[in-house]
């Protein structure tokens, strides 16, 4: 596991305070946990810090650690453990961070470094020159369907291919990555199958003697090609005729199931069967 340090002092600010929207928010936050327990709060003011000055701070530390009444080291603890908080300068633009594991590697995300790498910086976590783009490997970014993929603050971008990341670069470089589309870059709608469902896109109606109906589930459709007043609670359920699951089956009488448990016994020790029968029946 990689050591996580402080960035040097010569780019640490001398102080740290929230907004007063952030201070409320804060407030609003602190006010979830109950008393005594304040400071699980910890990871939410860290990341509300992060998000305010673009990484964390050894004065943000320290000022969540006094509003929260913790130790500084616990808060250092937390702050260097977690790989989401940036303990460096970012980039004020964007700070890409790619996915670099197995589903991605063998989907492009090589290729993808060395697109950042290129327009960005040779290392990760350098800036570029005007201090506005930045960039890291990480894994795992969790849509392995759609690798390979990054991580741009919040969002991500998927489908990549190196030259649509230039591009998505390229506009976070121009201010204008709010406009850049979030989740798949191709023609796929969230995790589905590139191009549209392939199956299941129509079921037979038993009640309609052998006729086909458009629109099976992937259409909004009924799975099971009744009605749509299934009431909810019901819609889940399988549908089956079959006689065994037949509620109104009795099962077998009580008296009919009951067994000597003397002679139930005696079988059990002598497994060669030729235990005498008890009672009446030796």
């Amino acid at each position: 596991m990689s050591v996580r340090r402080l960035a040097e002092e010569t780019v640490q600010p001398q102080n740290f305070a929230f907004t007063s929207e952030n201070e409320a928010w804060a407030e609003h936050t602190i006010r979830k946990y109950p008393e005594g327990r304040q400071q699980s709060a910890v990871i939410p003011l860290l990341m509300r810090a992060q998000e305010q000055d673009g990484w964390v701070t050894r004065s943000a530390i320290e000022f969540v650690a006094a509003r929260l009444e913790m130790p500084l080291i616990r808060v250092l603890e937390v702050a260097t453990f977690y790989t989401q908080f940036q303990l460096a300068p970012v980039g004020t633009k964007a700070h890409i961070q790619v996915c670099g594991t197995t589903p991605c590697m063998l989907r492009g995300a090589e290729a993808l470094k060395a697109v950042c790498q290129k327009k960005i910086h040779h290392d990760p976590f350098h800036l570029n020159e005007s201090g506005t783009l930045s960039w890291e490997e990480v894994e795992c970014l969790g849509a392995c369907v759609n690798a390979p993929m990054v991580m741009i603050f919040k969002d991500t971008y998927e489908d990549l291919t190196p030259e649509r990341l230039a591009e998505i670069i390229d506009a976070f470089e121009a201010g204008d990555g709010a406009n850049v589309p979030v989740g798949p870059q191709i023609d796929r709608h969230l995790c589905a199958p590139i191009g549209g469902a392939t199956t299941l896109t129509s079921f037979k109606d038993d009640k309609a003697a052998g006729s086909a109906t458009s629109g099976g589930p992937a259409a909004g459709a009924s799975h099971t090609g009744e009605e749509d007043n299934i009431a909810p609670s019901e819609a889940a359920r399988v549908d089956t005729h079959a006689d065994e699951t037949d509620p109104s089956i009795k099962g077998p009488n009580d008296a009919d199931a009951k067994v000597d448990q003397a002679e139930e016994n005696a079988a059990s020790a002598d497994p060669s069967g030729k235990t005498p029968k008890s009672g009446a029946d030796s």
